[in-house]
């Protein structure tokens, strides 16, 4: 071999040597303290880098507000009896959140920080209000663990609530980029697909019995990405072809939440290692990211362009992996 050859050679992987520590280093977690005993649930990051944060601070009834680029929050009260469960961007740039405390869904204006409130109607009580989403006429959909699911529309203040086949569990809820709406039932462990104008829940078995099936988000494609509580597995169920895979996560794990980046990359929460997991199905490898304190409890995930957001409910921080 030439020397100048050889000398190309060493730049080369010195070179691809550091463009690896730079992306190691790139997609190292960023950690932002809050109140203590938040025990931050959910989170809802605003558009755009820099921009807010949203987090329901369950046990104190509070939304948080992060600012991530000076890393102070601020907290708003939600009322009395509150206890916000899930938080969602909705359409008009506003926090949407589901309050099982008040057994109502709200929304708090970004500016002034109004609260207004969308009781449930009265045969729907306790209902355990979970998770929502947006369907692509601006109505919100939403979940309640003690067998509900049901749609508000803020234009009209009309809301409905259907009973949950199989009761108990109603949980995740995700909407498609067709505007199809989905949600899986951790107890009934299935996935439903519901008519967004009848209100009629098909159940859609996944091939694992059992499974505890707890959160779900769609891709791009339309696909329907899962995470199986009770077995440790990701299911992805594709419409389109109506059919289904599955991966177990590495060891004996606990998938908790999902959620799906801009390039399609899956990342999940893995309580039995306390981490964050990162799938990626085009090649089907899994990359962990660990916590730096013990019982972090990611109960949800969320983010926007570049950035994947979590609260690690155990720690009162919310957390930032960039997602390249």
């Amino acid at each position: 071999m030439s020397p100048s050859l050889s000398l190309r050679t060493l730049l080369s992987l010195a070179a691809l040597l550091a463009s690896a520590i730079a992306l190691r280093a790139h997609a190292a977690p960023a950690y932002f303290e809050v109140s203590k005993g938040a025990h931050p649930h959910d989170v809802a990051a605003a558009p755009g880098v820099g921009s807010p944060v949203y987090y329901t601070a369950q046990m104190t009834g509070r939304l948080g507000i992060l600012d991530p680029k000076s890393g102070k929050f601020e907290e708003v009260s939600l009322g009395s009896r509150s206890a916000p469960h899930g938080v969602l961007i909705g359409p008009d740039g506003a926090p949407w959140i589901t309050d099982g405390g008040q057994n109502a869904i709200l929304r708090v204006d970004p500016k002034t920080h109004a609260v207004k409130a969308w009781p449930l109607p009265a045969g729907a009580p306790d209902a355990n209000l979970n998770t929502l989403t947006f369907d692509k006429k601006g109505r919100v959909w939403f979940t309640g663990q003690s067998g509900y699911y049901g749609r508000l529309d803020p234009a009209t203040g009309d809301m409905k609530v259907w009973n949950a086949p199989r009761g108990t569990g109603p949980y995740g809820i995700t909407t498609t980029p067709s505007g199809d709406v989905y949600y899986a039932s951790l107890a009934g462990s299935y996935i439903g697909k519901i008519d967004v104008e009848s209100g009629a829940a098909t159940i859609i078995e996944p091939p694992t019995k059992g499974q505890g099936a707890r959160r779900v988000w769609s891709d791009s494609r339309g696909r329907v990405w899962v995470s199986y509580w009770n077995t440790g597995q990701v299911g992805m169920y594709d419409p389109a072809s109506q059919s289904w895979r599955e991966w177990k996560l590495p060891g004996s794990a606990h998938a908790y939440a999902v959620w799906v980046d801009g390039r399609d990359k899956v990342w999940l929460s893995d309580w039995s290692i306390n981490a964050i997991v990162k799938f990626d199905p085009a090649t089907e490898k899994f990359e962990t990211f660990e916590s730096n304190r013990r019982g972090a409890g990611v109960r949800q995930m969320a983010g926007r362009a570049g950035e994947l957001w979590a609260a690690e409910s155990g720690t009162d921080r919310l957390v930032m992996i960039p997602t390249g």
